[in-house]
């Protein structure tokens, strides 16, 4: 169910005194644990949102599979939701409209939305196709702007501060709430962008990036662990079923989560 309360949360916690942290989620389990461990909002991963259920990170997720994973979440959650939803499933902008519609109803308050390699007015389009939907719902989305020129590499690496900063600036002015640019590590190019633009920085945790408290010195508003934790998940869940496929072991891990335990944080939500 659409929450206008937590949208203007979600936009609140870009301005407050502490770089908003997010731990990115890929299910209802995942969420609710992460909430529980004090986030103060829930943000997805595509990556790890595609994995679990069984197909590659790269826009072939089907539309339906992430609103039930927007509906999932947003059931056993509190604090705001942002999805990532890639490039929106679709090159129209109306049907990436139509999916921010449906994810508002789901009970999202923000989406991450990229560039990848298509022309630059393209999601210019989608923003502003998804702006006049939320704004017909009565909901502030949260619309982070996802700038893939580090990521990818789309430009000479001399060009890039200057394609992002370009960028930035139309993906803005065509409604965005927030600009993210994965892949952006140096300190003096994230001061550049963040003192460019009037929206909230958001950069990715990525080797070489600074700690979290230079980064907000810095300018950055926003810290996103990306597909880290899923991974991180999927790499124990390789070790514990190599080891029990070997000799039909069951390994104990340390401080591990027990049954109780996740049914609790599951129970009445």
């Amino acid at each position: 169910m659409k929450n206008p309360d937590l949208a203007t949360a979600f936009h609140a916690l870009h301005r407050g005194p502490e770089l908003l942290l997010l731990a990115n989620a890929w299910d209802g389990g995942s969420a609710r644990l992460i909430e529980s461990l004090g986030a103060r909002a829930i943000a997805t991963t595509s990556a790890g949102v595609a994995w679990a259920h069984g197909y590659p990170d790269g826009d072939a997720l089907p539309v339906p599979l992430v609103l039930a994973t927007a509906h999932a979440i947003a059931r056993v959650i509190r604090v705001p939701l942002t999805m990532d939803i890639e490039a929106g499933y679709s090159d129209d902008p109306e049907a990436v409209g139509r999916l921010a519609g449906q994810l508002i109803e789901a009970g999202a308050v923000g989406i991450n939305l990229e560039d990848g390699s298509k022309p630059p007015d393209l999601l210019c389009a989608k923003i502003a196709r998804i702006r006049r939907v939320a704004t017909e719902l009565g909901v502030d989305l949260f619309i982070n702007a996802r700038i893939d020129v580090y990521l990818r590499g789309l430009v000479a690496e001399p060009d890039r501060l200057a394609e992002a900063r370009g960028r930035a600036a139309r993906y803005s002015g065509a409604g965005a709430s927030g600009i993210f640019v994965p892949g952006l590590v140096e300190p003096s190019a994230i001061a550049a962008i963040a003192g460019a633009i009037d929206r909230p920085l958001n950069v990715l945790a990525w080797p070489g990036l600074p700690p979290a408290a230079e980064l907000a010195r810095l300018g950055v508003r926003r810290l996103s662990a990306g597909s880290a934790i899923a991974q991180g998940a999927l790499t124990r869940v390789r070790a514990l079923a190599t080891a029990f496929l070997r000799d039909g072991q069951r390994e104990a891990a340390d401080g591990a989560i027990t049954h109780r335990d996740m049914n609790a944080l599951l129970t009445d939500r």
